[in-house]
């Protein structure tokens, strides 16, 4: 099969609550298949897969950052600005998304690491977790491939175990029970409502002929009004009527209601909030930010971060410089969940507190006291030029920036001195 090790994944397309019991059963054997399989059909439903790439695809699309080694941070960033580095080469992020979402929503993914052929350093592929098989008289994970079981060895060069759960049954830490009840549930209201439309929200069509009326009358009646289309006209005499039975129950609300319950359900298990669908109070600008709950984005950035440095990046470096250089070498990477700041509110702020240091100095300076500029300057985070320990004091050692009367009467000076020197 050209080198490929998973075998071909199989879809049910039709989900019931005992199944998932089901699932769990088997995931506590050590068997994810059913839950793996669950997870990919809930990605059908458009609210789930919409809060979920917002909270994995839009994380390894944030800046990242270095920290280590300087010649392997620089040959990770290789390539930065033209196209793509050599990190986003290894690790594209289109696959680390998607063992992203797996630790997410299993609490375990696994990829590869596959050779190229004409470079020194590999590139990562996802595998389908639904292959994946815990043996636990080993405590050892396995893949289930077309070659048959292989073990997997996290960190060997090839294997790379994505276990944000926990290192011990971490699918019991991951959301694909509470995505799995909340998608089944509404699958079958969407069904059920289909169904009612289907039934009830086309009116009936009756047609009334007279009781006196002939077999033959009846019958052309019947199919006068069977035929009934858009723009139909029909001429009766007295005895003859059309009537419409329209259904006025209210059965559909109750589909409706299941459904909005689901769709709550699946954004808050992802997205800690319903901001995300809803854009509730305080909801500006649909960034990520502000989409998912910054502790769950910090959760899931540390968790993936964790993974390729301890099984990705050694491997890079193991290629390139040899195994003894692992760790002499180190290097990590980590991404930049910080909230991008707001530059006006700042500027504002400054502005006020400059303000309020000017009025307050006149107003104490008229009684005789001193206002304490330091302190504010430490409360409100002011920038001072040399104040390295915080304090909001300039350090003695410390040049003062000369400001232009300075430089015009150190010029001035300059001038004095060197007629001196020549007389």
């Amino acid at each position: 099969m050209g080198g490929q090790l998973q075998p071909q994944s199989l879809s049910q397309t039709r989900w019931y609550l005992d199944d998932i019991e089901y699932a769990e059963m088997n995931a506590d054997a050590g068997n994810i298949q059913l839950a793996a399989r669950l997870m990919r059909a809930a990605r059908k439903d458009g609210t789930f897969h919409g809060v979920l790439s917002t909270r994995t695809s839009g994380l390894v699309r944030l800046p990242k950052r270095f920290r280590g080694d300087p010649d392997v941070i620089a040959a990770l960033e290789v390539g930065h600005d033209s196209v793509r580095s050599v990190f986003d080469e290894m690790f594209p992020p289109t696959e680390l998304a998607l063992l992203a979402a797996d630790g997410l929503g299993l609490g375990i993914g696994v990829g590869e690491l596959v050779p190229v052929e004409g470079r020194d350093y590999p590139i990562f592929v996802r595998l389908d977790p639904e292959f994946l098989i815990y043996r636990w008289i080993e405590n050892r994970w396995y893949f289930r491939s077309i070659a048959g079981l292989l073990p997997i060895t996290p960190g060997d060069g090839r294997w790379i175990l994505h276990t944000p759960g926990g290192r011990m049954v971490p699918w019991q830490n991951g959301l694909w029970r509470a995505i799995a009840r909340s998608y089944v549930r509404k699958e079958h209201a969407s069904l059920h409502k289909d169904n009612w439309e289907a039934k009830l929200a086309n009116p009936a069509r009756v047609a009334v002929a007279p009781q006196g009326a002939a077999e033959a009358q009846k019958d052309s009646w019947f199919r006068s009004v069977m035929a009934w289309g858009v723009n139909t006209v029909f001429g009766m005499t007295p005895g003859y009527d059309v009537k419409l039975i329209e259904s006025n129950g209210r059965g559909f609300e109750s589909f409706n209601t299941t459904i909005a319950q689901a769709n709550t359900e699946m954004i808050i298990a992802v997205a800690g909030q319903t901001v995300t669908v809803d854009g509730g109070a305080g909801f500006q600008n649909s960034d990520i930010h502000k989409s998912i709950r910054a502790d769950l984005i910090k959760e899931t950035a540390d968790g993936l971060a964790y993974t390729i440095n301890t099984q990705g990046i050694p491997t890079f470096i193991a290629l390139r410089w040899g195994p003894e250089a692992i760790e002499s070498k180190a290097t990590i990477v980590e991404w930049d969940v910080t909230p991008p700041k707001d530059r006006n509110s700042e500027a504002t702020s400054l502005v006020t507190a400059a303000n309020a240091i000017t009025l307050l100095s006149a107003a104490l300076a008229a009684t005789g006291q001193q206002l304490d500029v330091a302190a504010l300057c430490t409360q409100f985070g002011i920038p001072i030029l040399g104040d390295a320990n915080g304090d909001g004091k300039a350090e003695s050692n410390v040049i003062p920036l000369r400001t232009p009367l300075d430089a015009d009467s150190a010029d001035s000076a300059d001038d004095v001195s060197a007629e001196s020197e020549a007389a």
